[in-house]
């Protein structure tokens, strides 16, 4: 696995630690490198997911899900004096309809 390759050429890179002055604590000096690197490292068994179970026709894109909230939103806009029970009414017709 490539990302198994890259943690494993930057890991000492990743942990490398600066010391404050003034109050002589450390902290990672790459901090949003290594924020990205925890993130993919913690979520990588969820990413791709599509290509693992092609018999379930899974889509490699969220594009249909994001048109139904964009949908969902116009529709709520209508109807901005909802009370939050009547919202979550709508809300849950919107998605069985």
């Amino acid at each position: 696995m490539l990302f198994g390759k890259w943690d494993i050429q930057w890991h000492n890179f990743l942990n490398e630690r600066s010391r404050n002055a003034v109050t002589g604590k450390t902290y990672f000096t790459h901090k949003k490198l290594r924020s990205a690197w925890r993130s993919i490292k913690n979520n990588l068994k969820y990413l791709f997911v599509f290509e693992r179970f092609n018999e379930l026709n899974i889509p490699n894109t969220t594009n249909d899900l994001e048109g139904s909230f964009g949908a969902l939103k116009k529709r709520l806009n209508n109807h901005n004096g909802l009370s939050l029970k009547r919202k979550k009414k709508f809300i849950d017709g919107f998605f069985k309809a």
